[in-house]
């Protein structure tokens, strides 16, 4: 059994000099931003919420609300399951369908007041390695439970979406050493409707149950 080295990221953040102050210049941007700009504002209230689940799950969504005042778009673009999509660029397509569907509906653009635009941006990411390994299951459960909230995020979220994998990490090493069933359990749980550390327990508990 290869082991599974626990990994990490460090993230830098980048302007990306396009910003937005009304609906279709959000539409705008969001087609045409590279696609580490869409994983960005989609996810990163996920990593910030550790404890709790934020009330707007992405960037567009609280902008949308808070900003312009459009609430009920706003619930809708907040509505959206990311766990759904494998590959940010349906991501991308799911959001300019809904505000461009939405814009097909108006007579005139509502702009944000002067400083609230929307500014776009994206983050470069650096992957290290920790000191943590696991060999086996009994390994894994307690490296789990001691490595960062940030190296089980890289995981668990931006392997299986940013690195476009399509699977988290730790789903694919238990179904490559014969654990189909607990990866598929894994595998299964949306990892958005949980915070972070209520999803890193539910984990390790399903684990638990396959150590001899």
């Amino acid at each position: 059994m290869d082991p599974f080295i626990f990994r990490t990221r460090i993230n830098q953040i980048e302007l990306l000099g396009k910003k937005a102050k009304n609906l279709k210049q959000l539409a705008d941007g969001i087609k045409t931003v590279p696609a580490p700009s869409i994983y960005h504002h989609t996810h990163r209230f996920l990593e910030q919420h550790i404890y709790f689940s934020p009330e707007h799950p992405n960037d567009f969504s609280y902008w949308t609300t808070t900003s312009l005042g459009l609430k009920r778009l706003g619930e809708i673009i907040a509505s959206v399951e990311i766990f759904q999509f494998k590959d940010i660029e349906l991501l991308r397509k799911k959001f300019v369908t809904i505000i461009e569907t939405y814009l097909e509906n108006v007579s005139s653009l509502r702009n944000c007041i002067l400083g609230e635009e929307f500014n776009f941006m994206a983050s470069k990411m650096f992957i290290l390695n920790t000191p943590f390994k696991a060999y086996n299951l009994k390994d894994f459960v307690d490296c789990l439970a001691q490595v960062t909230i940030h190296s089980f995020y890289f995981h668990m979220f931006e392997a299986r979406m940013r690195l476009q994998k399509h699977e988290n990490d730790f789903s694919r090493w238990f179904k490559d050493n014969g654990f189909e069933r607990l990866a598929g359990q894994i595998a299964s749980l949306d990892p958005y409707t949980h915070t972070l550390e209520g999803l890193r327990k539910k984990i390790i508990n399903l684990i638990k149950k396959y150590i001899q």
